[in-house]
């Protein structure tokens, strides 16, 4: 086998250095070519970029402000736009030099490629330092100046309690509908938001129309003009009305507004509560759902809330399982008056203890039918209206024949041991943090709602209790709401620990029972063997990147725990 030899490979002499070359154009070794040709003129080698230190937002040019992470491509990115010159040449590589997070120093490492000479191709790798510049954004140095708002929405609803806001605003969270708010501010009936454009606004009010039955209406008002230019600067509000009817509320239709529902009977209960009004006649199963656009034509209130119901003790009750419409079971049942809540001179200081001596009535038995079949079992509790002992003042309920009113509607089913007992929940809801320092704000208020003060705070208290009681009673409800874990309560599995000396030990975490009720009734202590308990896959783990606000301070958009 022949040795061939390879073509020869022809060298000259770099005409600088004198290192033997392969020949090109200029005749130029790569270290002489690079020293007489730079192929980063024209590329400043220090720059600055902008960063909001409220919002952690960077500037991007020209005149937009975006979220970045540190070392991450959206900041790549703003830092290339920052340089003036690249269009010129091809850039192969661009990665971050790490550098102290204090420092206020951003080094970026960039590879380029030029042709500098004909078929001559120059690359090469540079650094380029920026330096962060703390400011403000637009956005931040108006929330800093007061009443620079451009658009407000009114929220309201005429109610005396303030359950409806508490779960608008648990609504409002999950969606993120706040992230553009600049300021929450609490009034009599409502929330004022106020935003820094027109779109923003508009976006709420669409939110709003989307979740709840509402009216709403804008005006606007002119602050400035420029007759010469013709522009003028205006600022926008929009009022929005919450249909002041909410869920297990009695509610008496008009007869003449009845017969165009289907016919409904006018007594009927309020189910659910969406962007319109779901009623639900117990006698009969009939339903009817009236848009907001319906009710507003002739409204109507609520006779009766929440907060006059009644717990009452089921003796019998006999389902018809074949009338039935998706969950509601026909049932007839037999109820009278719990004898738990009858008052006595020991408990005569307790505010939750309801006086029935002088009803007369207590020891009757009441027939009514029930869309409850499928839940009540005889010796359960359950809340509803008496009407028999009621005086409602309203044109359309003494419309009503006495023949077509029953003596008692049952509306839910109740758990009294459980409420007895003040148990640590293992969940958390979240609230917006309001503004620091806002006007009318007083101490740790909780959120959004509850800035008031004074007597007001009490009230709100207790609408948020009976909040997280529905919350726990209700599944349906939970699954328009996000749940936190709570971290600081750990639920107790063990047994409780056996008497010493008499007296029951207790558990670390284990339920607080009332020393009168333990000391009467022992049954008390047994828990609702079908109590519906907020499972552990309902709730969501926490993250630091929603607190936006820092803790009492807030924030526009931020959070604050809440522990219920």
């Amino acid at each position: 086998m022949e040795f061939t030899p390879g073509p020869a490979v022809h060298r000259v002499l770099c005409a600088d250095c004198g290192t033997p070359i392969v020949p090109n154009s200029a005749n130029l070794c790569v270290a002489c070519l690079r020293n007489t040709i730079d192929i980063t003129e024209g590329i400043p080698k220090q720059a600055s970029v902008a960063f909001c230190r409220n919002c952690e937002r960077f500037l991007s040019p020209p005149n937009a402000w975006t979220l970045a992470r540190p070392e991450s491509s959206e900041l790549l990115a703003i830092c290339l736009k920052k340089l003036k010159g690249l269009a010129k040449v091809r850039l192969t590589d661009a990665r971050f030099i790490w550098t102290e997070p204090h420092s206020k120093r951003l080094k970026v490492a960039m590879t380029i490629q030029k042709e500098v000479l004909t078929n001559t191709i120059l690359e090469q790798t540079f650094e380029i330092e920026y330096l962060v510049q703390h400011g403000q954004c637009p956005d931040c140095a108006r929330l800093a100046a007061k009443n620079t708002w451009k658009a407000l929405v009114q929220v309201r609803q005429k109610v005396p309690h303030k359950r409806t806001f508490l779960f608008l605003e648990q609504l409002i969270i999950k969606h993120s509908a706040q992230k553009d708010t600049i300021s929450i501010k609490e009034v009599k009936d409502g929330l004022d938001f106020f935003y820094s454009s027109r779109s923003h606004a508009l976006k709420m009010v669409e939110f709003l129309a989307s979740v709840t039955p509402v009216k709403s209406k804008s005006s606007e008002q002119l602050i400035s003009a420029d007759i010469h230019s013709s522009t003028a600067n205006f600022k926008y509000t929009f009022s929005v009305e919450i249909v002041p009817i909410c869920k297990d509320d009695l509610v008496c239709i008009p007869l003449k507004q009845a017969r165009q529902l289907s016919n409904i009977s006018p007594l009927t209960v309020c189910t659910r509560v969406g962007n319109s009004l779901q009623l639900l006649d117990p006698a009969t199963l009939q339903t009817c759902e009236i848009p907001p656009q319906v009710y507003w034509r002739t409204p109507f209130d609520s006779l009766a809330t929440v907060t006059d119901l009644v717990e009452f003790t089921i003796l019998d009750i006999e389902p018809d399982f074949s009338r039935q419409k998706g969950k509601w079971v026909m049932a007839d049942a037999q109820v009278a008056v719990s004898g738990a809540f009858k008052s006595n001179r020991k408990d005569s200081n307790n505010d939750d203890v309801m006086d029935y001596d002088g009803v007369g009535s207590a020891s009757m038995i009441f027939h009514t039918r029930t869309h409850l079949g499928a839940i009540l079992q005889p010796g359960d509790a359950a809340m509803g209206y008496h009407l028999t002992s009621a005086n409602y003042n309203s044109d359309s309920y003494a419309e009503v024949p006495q023949g077509r009113i029953p003596d008692v509607i049952l509306v839910k089913k109740s758990y009294p041991n459980r409420r007895k007992k003040s148990k640590a929940r293992n969940w958390k809801l979240r609230s917006m943090a309001k503004e620091a320092d806002e006007e009318g704000a007083t101490g740790a208020a909780r959120g959004a709602i509850g800035r008031m003060g004074g007597r007001d705070s009490k009230k709100v208290e207790e609408d948020y209790e009976i909040f997280l009681r529905e919350l726990e009673e209700d599944p349906d409800l939970r699954a328009n709401v996000n749940l936190y874990k709570a971290a600081d309560v750990k639920m107790d599995t063990t047994e409780p620990e056996k008497p010493v000396g008499g007296k029951k030990k207790k558990v670390q975490y284990a339920m607080d029972v009332d020393e009168k009720s333990e000391a009467t009734d022992e049954e008390a202590e047994e828990a609702e063997p079908d109590f519906p308990e907020v499972r552990i896959d309902e709730l969501l783990e926490e993250f630091d990147e929603m607190t936006l606000g820092g803790g009492g301070d807030g924030g526009d958009g931020g959070f604050i725990e809440d522990q219920p």
